[in-house]
């Protein structure tokens, strides 16, 4: 019988580990594993099980209880799994004391999310933003992860008297991190010119929480063809495209979309990404109606927004998949607190429409459910700013 030469990956199983803290409801912390089981989909796992533990604060040495570790380390051996996944940054001692322990491949949420980021990276420019995080994200971590990284650079004449492995890695790393940070101040003035030249136009940019469709309304604005599809992380470049509704033109951008607890190295290197959204003159802030926990995802992207200075901007609250909202009727004698989902789509829309302070509207991208009435909002919106900055303009006249 020949040999099987096939060089497909197959998909690694994991089990998932999270902790019920005080500060964080148990409700809450569910969702979070939800999220963290579709990151890991999206990178290419398969979720097999998962395991949670309440602990005031996260064990310094093993994040979970030994008894815990103990646990996990018996289910993954029976089960054959090579992957645990972590909810939470993990530190490098920890790192090194549950690999030792478990004998397999840890990673944390930062590490999955970097890694799809480096999976979804097509450009130069989104690769080198990647890169630069991922070795900030190693240079604390490099006691466990990395060796011998200076063959990379031939090794004679590298190792300075007395210099040990670990501490010409971490050399060659921050020189690293220097190469790519120059790299992308070069690559940031380029785009800063691009803007610039951009001319009078209003600038619109499309933010949200991961998955929520905003590609997919890039797509229907600019009847244009960004990548779209339902997996976290999806757009990592911004795409810019001129879109014209009636005789007014404006540009349009789909950034990268948020995710709680992103890593802070990923939003400092993607700064020049979110700079098209910290110049932009009007927001579309993209919001998933049918997921369960919508409100929260405006929290973290609000939260995000104010980070990187572009939280004063004029925003237009655009609440999309309406086609996929579903409640359950609450009973008469249900005295439990109204929530999403058990409120009517009519009573959310009139909460929403009555507690937000910007413009909103309630839409389907997929289905083009008041497809019509979105277009004529945002019309408004930018005519009334392009009267304003430009009231002479030829366009409105």
């Amino acid at each position: 019988m020949p040999k099987n030469t096939s060089t497909e990956v197959l998909p690694e199983k994991a089990v998932l580990v999270a902790l019920f803290l005080k500060s964080q409801s148990k409700e809450k912390t569910e969702e979070y594993l939800d999220e963290l089981s579709f990151l890991l989909e999206t990178a290419g796992g398969i979720p097999v099980a998962r395991f949670t533990q309440s602990l005031d604060k996260p064990n310094p040495a093993t994040y979970v209880g030994t008894g815990k570790l103990e646990e996990i380390s018996q289910f993954i051996k029976a089960e054959d799994i090579n992957l645990v996944v972590f909810d939470d940054e993990l530190g490098a001692s920890q790192l090194r004391n549950i690999e030792k322990q478990l004998e397999c491949k840890i990673l944390d949420r930062t590490s999955l999310i970097l890694d799809i980021f480096a999976k979804r990276a097509r450009t130069a420019y989104a690769k080198t933003q990647v890169e630069l995080a991922q070795y900030q994200y190693l240079l604390p971590r490099l006691t466990r992860m990395w060796t011998h990284l200076e063959r990379q650079k031939g090794g004679i004449g590298l190792r300075g008297p007395g210099e040990t492995e670990i501490e010409t890695d971490r050399r060659i790393i921050r020189e690293k991190i220097s190469l790519l940070k120059k790299r992308l101040e070069e690559i940031d003035v380029q785009q800063a010119v691009q803007r610039k030249n951009r001319g009078k136009l209003i600038r619109v940019a499309l933010v949200g929480y991961t998955n929520v469709g905003k590609s997919t309304i890039m797509n229907l604005l600019s009847k244009s063809d960004v990548f779209a599809e339902d997996k976290l992380f999806a757009t990592l470049d911004t795409t810019v495209r001129k879109v014209v509704i009636e005789n007014l033109p404006f540009l349009l951008s789909d950034t990268v979309g948020f995710i709680r607890k992103l890593p802070h190295n990923l939003i400092e290197s993607f700064k020049s990404t979110l700079d098209e959204t910290r110049e932009s003159d009007v927001l579309l802030h993209i919001v998933d109606i049918s997921h369960p926990d919508f409100e929260s995802q405006i929290e973290t992207v609000n939260e995000t927004l104010n980070e990187i200075g572009a939280g004063d901007k004029k925003t237009i609250m655009v609440f999309n998949k309406i086609d996929a909202y579903s409640w359950e009727e609450k009973e008469e004698d249900d005295l439990s607190p109204a929530t999403p989902k058990n409120v009517s789509f009519e009573a959310l829309k009139e909460s929403w429409m009555s507690k937000t302070e910007n413009s909103c509207i309630f839409i389907s991208a997929k289905e083009k459910y008041n497809y019509q009435d979105f277009r004529a909002l945002l019309y408004k919106e930018i005519k009334d700013m392009h009267a304003i900055r430009y009231p002479y303009d030829e366009f409105l006249y």
